[in-house]
C-alpha cells in the first residue's frame, strides 16, 4: 500500500532522513522503531506531507504521491496521529469528535461518532468533558478516535503510548490491533518502546540517524534481534 524509495527529508539545511526505503502492507501494522533522533517523526510528516522530500520516491496505492499536499493524502484515505495527544482543548470530547464527522456525508455522520465511541468506550465517561482536561491518556484515545472518523485506509501514528499509563496503553494496543486484523485498515507507526510496537506489528525498521539500519517480521521473537540493532 505505501512504499518510500530513497527518501530523503529534512529542515532547512539540515538533512534528517538519509535515504529511507520500506514499505507498508494493506491490512497490517508496521513499526518504524528506533530513539530519539533517530528520524522517525520526521519520516511521518513526509510520508503524509507535512515537509516535502528532497529525493527518493512515496507511493501509496501505486499511485506517485511524492509532492501532493496533505489534503490529497488525506482524501487517498490518509489519516495522521502526530505525538502529543493533540485536540481542540475547549471543546467537549463529544464536540471534538463531532466536528470531524461534520466533514463527512450527513447520512454518516452521526454513525461514525458512535463507532468512535464503541472504540474507546472510556470516552463515553467523559463525553461531555472538556478535551484540556482530559488525562494523556483519554486524550489519546480521542486523537485516534478522531482520526477513525475520516474512514482511512492507513492509520499513521507518531510515538501512540508515550506518556501513557499501562492500562490505557493495553486498551490502545487492543484497538490498533482489532483495526489492522478485523477492519482491514494499514496501520504505520512509530515508537521507542520495543514491546508494543512488535507483539502484533507484521515488520519492523529499525532507524538510526535517519537510515534504515535494520527490518525483518514482526512478532515478540523479533525483540531481542530489534533491542540488538537499536543498542548499536
Amino acid at each position: 500500500m505505501l512504499e518510500l524509495k530513497n527518501v530523503t527529508a529534512g529542515y532547512d539545511r539540515t538533512q534528517v532522513l538519509g535515504g529511507v526505503s520500506l514499505t507498508s502492507a494493506e491490512n497490517g501494522i508496521a513499526a518504524v522503531l528506533g530513539h530519539n533522533g533517530a528520524g522517525k517523526t520526521t519520516l511521518l510528516r513526509a510520508v503524509v506531507g507535512i515537509i516535502r522530500p528532497t529525493g527518493g520516491t512515496i507511493t501509496f496505492d501505486g499511485e506517485d504521491i511524492t509532492q501532493a499536499p496533505p489534503n490529497q493524502r488525506v482524501r487517498r484515505g490518509m489519516a495522521y496521529v502526530p505525538q502529543g495527544q493533540q485536540s481542540f482543548e475547549q471543546l467537549s470530547t463529544l464536540e471534538n469528535l463531532q466536528v470531524v464527522a461534520d466533514g463527512r456525508p450527513r447520512p454518516r455522520r452521526r454513525q461514525l461518532v458512535d463507532q468512535a465511541r464503541e472504540r474507546f468506550p472510556a470516552l463515553n465517561e467523559v463525553i461531555d468533558k472538556k478535551a484540556g482536561l482530559l488525562s494523556g491518556g483519554q486524550r489519546q484515545q480521542l486523537a485516534i478516535a478522531r482520526a477513525l472518523i475520516t474512514e482511512p485506509r492507513m492509520l499513521i501514528l507518531d510515538e501512540p503510548t508515550e506518556g501513557i499509563q499501562p492500562s490505557v496503553v493495553a486498551e490502545i494496543e487492543r484497538t490498533v490491533t482489532a483495526l489492522a486484523a478485523e477492519d482491514g485498515l494499514s496501520v504505520l507507526l512509530a515508537a521507542q518502546h520495543v514491546g508494543f510496537a512488535l507483539n502484533n506489528a507484521s515488520k519492523y525498521f529499525v532507524l538510526a540517524s535517519g537510515r534504515v539500519t535494520s527490518s525483518g517480521e514482526g512478532g515478540s521473537g523479533a525483540q531481542d534481534e530489534v533491542r540488538e540493532a537499536m543498542a548499536i
